[in-house]
């Protein structure tokens, strides 16, 4: 009896000590596929980072150059209001308009400053893009705002939202010089008072000093952060709804439809914002009269008493007809070169 007792715990022991074993090798195999796995994870991590610059930078400048033609037309519309105190302007007029840029200036006159809208949209797209995704990612992922919002209660629409609207301030303080230069060389007409990009920065820090480069930056911070924010939103959630209803619809159709109708809500409820701070940022520009000495309200009002409520829309119509294409045509892009420059998924 006391044998098989014996033999009894010997053989138990050895099972156990079997099985052991066996569990030590299988969660030493388990963790050794977590490590390979985050491993994986931590080198593919700025290999997207990098895609979504590289993305973003690209998308920004094919867009900005197909509705170059548009874009002047829209600025030369909203700093009419300069050339006159009268409060009755004329009519605005796409096709006038563009047939004395032709006739006086010659057709290339349409993308006049696009060198420089270029060099802005290439690192301000990037940054906008890429700053976009990190924020969504520190919303979604955050400990600190889990604990007290908890994310399962704040819906998508209001993550894009805000992490919109970070990005666009990220990226529009980030590159606001050129954004400056931009707007001047592309006010210009006939008169060349500035000679190109490297001449405009040398001129504008010469005769308003370095901070002359900022000229406008608050309005430019209060209409960017909201237009951005209604941006992405509206496309994620007009995206989102798109796909839901018609799963078998190309994805290049529905990111262009997608993003003309995120531009049109975005370019409606911030315009009068953009118009503001074009004419801030010319203003004084060339040696000409100050119009506006009272700031980003003062100029507002003046706007406002000159020109009534249609002033602070001038130039909406070639807005509406750039953002529709040019809208679209940035996030198409986007989302075609984010999946071409997105390395395989350590999970496949």
């Amino acid at each position: 009896m006391n044998i098989e007792a014996r033999v009894g715990v010997a053989v138990d022991g050895g099972a156990r000590n079997a099985l052991n074993s066996e569990t030590t090798v299988h969660s030493s195999v388990i963790d050794a596929g977590t490590r390979s796995l985050s491993h994986k994870q931590r080198q593919i991590q700025p290999q997207v980072q990098i895609g979504n610059l590289i993305a973003g930078g690209i998308s920004g400048a094919f867009s900005k150059t197909c509705t170059a033609p548009l874009a002047r037309l829209t600025i030369l519309f909203q700093l009419q209001g300069m050339q006159s105190e009268a409060a009755v302007l004329g009519k605005i007029s796409l096709w006038r308009e563009a047939s004395r840029i032709i006739n006086e200036e010659g057709f290339r006159a349409f993308w006049k400053g696009n060198l420089v809208t270029v060099a802005h949209r290439l690192p301000y797209s990037a940054v906008n893009f890429y700053a976009y995704e990190e924020y969504k990612k520190f919303l979604h992922s955050n400990p600190v705002l889990q604990s007290y919002i908890g994310t399962a209660n704040v819906s998508p629409f209001v993550q894009h939202f805000v992490s919109g609207g970070l990005a666009g301030i990220t990226a529009g303080s980030a590159t606001y010089p050129l954004d400056l230069v931009r707007t001047r060389l592309a006010a210009q007409r006939n008169a060349m008072y500035y000679q190109g990009i490297g001449h405009a920065f040398r001129t504008i820090c010469r005769e308003e000093g370095f901070l002359g480069l900022y000229k406008g930056l608050g309005a430019t911070m209060l209409g960017v952060g909201p237009s951005l924010a209604i941006n992405f939103a509206v496309y994620e959630s007009v995206k989102s709804f798109w796909q839901s209803h018609r799963s078998n619809d190309s994805t290049l159709i529905v990111s262009l439809g997608s993003g003309g109708v995120a531009g049109i809500a975005s370019s409606t409820a911030t315009f009068p914002l953009d118009l503001v701070r074009r004419r801030m940022q010319v203003e004084g520009a060339g040696g000409r009269a100050r119009v506006y000495n009272t700031g980003l309200l003062g100029t507002f009002k003046h706007i406002f008493k000159t020109e009534s409520i249609r002033g602070l829309y001038r130039g909406i119509l070639p807005e509406y007809y750039k953002v529709v294409p040019g809208v679209g045509i940035a996030f198409m892009t986007y989302e075609v070169l984010k999946t071409y420059f997105s390395p395989p998924s350590p999970y496949t």
